[in-house]
C-alpha cells in the first residue's frame, strides 16, 4: 500500500484505453500508465493488469485505441474504470482503423497495432505502432489528471 501511495505522488494524465475481444466485442479501461516509447517508428504503451477482464483482448485482439481525456470527461473516465459493467452500453462508438472502438471527445486518440507485450510483474506491459492518430480541433481545453488518488484539472 506505501508503494502505491508513493507512486500516487507522480501526476499523469488519464486515458481510456479500448480494444475488440474476439468472443465479446469492444471492451475498454481508464488507464494512467500510457506512455510514449519512441517517436520514429511511433510507438506507445499501455500497462493491464493480467487480471483484468479486458486483458485477453489486448493480447489476442488486432491492436488498441488509446483516448487522452479531456478535463470535462472524468463521467467517461469513471466509467470505464467500474468493474462488472458494460462500458460500452449506450456509448456511442465508431470502429477505427485496426476495428477498435474509437471514442469522440478526447484531446488525442492513437490507434495501435501490437508491437511487443513484456511481462511486468501483475501487468503485461503491451507496446503497439501507432497506425493512426487524431488531435481535436480544441485540443488546447484542459486535460484530466489523476495525483494523489483523485482526478484534477490540468490547464
Amino acid at each position: 500500500m506505501e508503494f502505491r501511495q508513493a507512486c500516487g505522488q507522480f501526476a499523469t494524465g488519464v486515458t481510456v484505453v479500448t480494444a475488440l475481444d474476439p468472443e465479446r466485442g469492444p471492451v475498454g479501461l481508464t488507464a494512467n500508465s500510457f506512455t510514449s516509447v519512441s517517436l520514429d517508428p511511433p510507438l506507445v504503451l499501455v500497462s493491464v493488469a493480467k487480471t483484468a477482464g479486458t486483458h485477453r483482448a489486448f493480447s489476442e485482439g488486432p491492436g488498441f485505441a488509446v483516448h487522452v481525456l479531456a478535463a470535462d470527461s472524468k463521467d467517461l473516465a469513471q466509467r470505464f474504470a467500474t468493474r462488472d459493467i458494460d462500458r460500452f452500453e449506450g456509448l456511442e462508438w465508431t470502429a477505427g482503423t485496426l476495428g477498435v472502438p474509437l471514442l469522440s471527445g478526447a484531446l488525442a486518440r492513437f490507434e495501435c497495432a501490437p508491437e511487443h507485450a513484456y511481462e511486468g510483474g501483475d501487468h503485461t506491459i503491451f507496446v503497439g505502432r501507432v497506425v493512426a492518430m487524431d488531435l481535436a480541433d480544441d485540443a488546447d481545453r484542459p486535460a484530466l489528471g489523476f495525483f494523489r488518488g483523485g482526478y484534477r484539472v490540468i490547464d
